[in-house]
């Protein structure tokens, strides 16, 4: 079965470079494992890397495998992060070609294309 992404299409890569994706293959991907539902594939900004540093998620700094984040890097977020991240005035900017559609039960649509890239890489 094909992954869907938020627009009814199939799911594309998020990022590779880095790797990321609850199973760190590059996309957005969910299962019954991930209960933190990284669907949403973001380009982290310095105001959401700081915002979730201060909710106890420090996405900036490298440690074991994982490379740190710096702004402009694309990151497969917890759908509930970049919902809370909305709230507070600091949602990355999304692809919705990337982001998977389990994240419209936590995240309405109109949002998402409200902070849709409009220039992908």
């Amino acid at each position: 079965m094909t992954a869907k992404n938020v627009l009814g299409d199939s799911l594309e890569t998020c990022c590779t470079a880095p790797m990321t994706g609850f199973f760190r293959n590059g996309r957005c991907e969910t299962g019954p494992q991930d209960t933190g539902v990284h669907v949403v594939c973001a380009q982290v900004t310095a105001e959401f890397l700081a915002f979730t540093r201060s909710r106890g998620n420090d996405l900036s700094t490298a440690s074991f495998s994982f490379p740190g984040l710096k702004p402009g890097d694309r990151w497969c977020l917890c759908a509930a992060r970049w919902q809370e991240a909305l709230a507070a005035g600091a949602a990355p900017p999304v692809l919705l070609s990337a982001t998977h559609e389990s994240a419209l039960s936590i995240i309405a649509l109109d949002d998402l294309k409200a902070h849709a890239l409009t220039h992908p890489l």
